[in-house]
């Protein structure tokens, strides 16, 4: 059985751009503690915008999927689900939430997992919610020519319960550690989840809401106002890649966990600078409308649709919106992707 040890977190021979990383995501969550203190209205905008979009994300990465509008009335409980897909979306708000509003009653110990999955799952009806996998369960992926092979062989279903249970002490060791970094000790955990696969469905979902709850446990609350999900989403090759490296060898504890928690890293100071970004935008009221638009889409990484435009400009109306990006499309500023009600825009430059 596989052996779970973070003590290699304490022996000083970890990557130098970790303390980079580490020391950049430090210095924005200070800024971003005291802007919370004296702007909680800002705050709270970000929050609702940030929820949508993380069930949105975490979903979408999974292949559940709606559109923008249905997402945004389940998780704002304007409307009961109307089809499988979007029970599904409805168990993972509802789990979101309990790790929103109870981090502080629930920790990563087995009956809070199995309890959180019970409930991510329920709204769909599943009776294998809060329960581990009683078969065995392989990760597979596909070539070029369309040929299936295994990638990974998580840990066999008889073993899992004991796994996740000397996981789970592993963790509660290395966290009373001084020495080790809790930061760094997160993505390890999350990574050793992931290859034990414990679920019959939604080991991923879960596996995002686990990184939230450690993260929230140890005060770095970014996700709740920018979406952790969306920034995996938007970014998932990276993702992939980064566990398909770290994974390899997993089996006979011959793997490293640096490419997977350099990802973690990367993706939590992704997420900090974002959360800088918006509280700009949606701070800066005294300036026009039309300037708090095109910043916004100048400043995204990623193309944005008129929708997440709006939610994150919630004080500017959808047709002021769409008069700002038709004008930036004609001027050449901004890029159009796609048409109609699947448009995205993007900055020229980054297109």
């Amino acid at each position: 059985m596989r052996k779970f040890d973070y003590t290699f977190l304490n022996d000083g021979l970890l990557p130098a751009n970790f303390v980079n990383l580490t020391s950049g995501i430090a210095a924005l969550k200070t800024m971003a503690g005291v802007r919370k203190e004296e702007n909680l209205r800002v705050f709270t905008e970000l929050e609702a915008i940030a929820k949508v979009q993380s069930v949105k994300s975490s979903n979408a990465i999974e292949g559940i999927v709606t559109s923008d509008e249905r997402i945004a009335a389940i998780v704002n409980r304007n409307s009961a689900p109307l089809n499988h897909n979007e029970a599904e979306i409805a168990g993972y708000r509802d789990a979101l939430n309990e790790v929103h509003l109870n981090f502080e009653q629930i920790d990563f110990r087995e009956r809070d997992i199995l309890r959180l999955h019970e409930m991510m799952l329920s709204a769909a009806g599943y009776e294998f919610g809060g329960q581990y996998k009683t078969e065995d369960n392989v990760i597979l992926e596909m070539d070029s020519a369309g040929n299936r092979r295994v990638r990974f062989r998580p840990t066999p279903a008889a073993e899992t319960g004991q796994a996740m249970r000397q996981l789970e002490l592993a963790y509660m060791e290395a966290r009373g550690n001084a020495g080790i970094n809790q930061l760094l000790l997160i993505p390890c955990v999350i990574l050793d989840f992931l290859c034990i696969h414990p679920f019959r469905d939604g080991n991923g979902r879960m596996s995002r809401l686990l990184t939230l709850l450690l993260l929230y446990r140890n005060g770095y609350d970014v996700g709740k106002y920018v979406s952790f999900e969306e920034q995996i989403n938007n970014h998932k090759a990276y993702y992939y890649e980064a566990l398909r490296q770290s994974s390899a060898g997993w089996e006979t504890n011959e793997n490293s966990y640096f490419s997977f928690m350099e990802n973690f890293l990367s993706t939590l100071y992704l997420c900090y600078k974002e959360l800088d970004r918006r509280f700009a935008v949606t701070r800066s009221g005294k300036i026009t409308k039309k300037a708090r638009i095109e910043a916004t889409v100048m400043n995204s990484l990623t193309p944005l649709s008129k929708a997440e435009i709006c939610r994150i400009l919630p004080d500017v109306s959808p047709t002021t919106v769409e008069a700002v990006l038709g004008a930036m499309v004609k001027e050449g500023s901004i890029v159009r992707i796609g048409m109609s009600r699947a448009a995205r825009y993007l900055a020229k430059d980054r297109s």
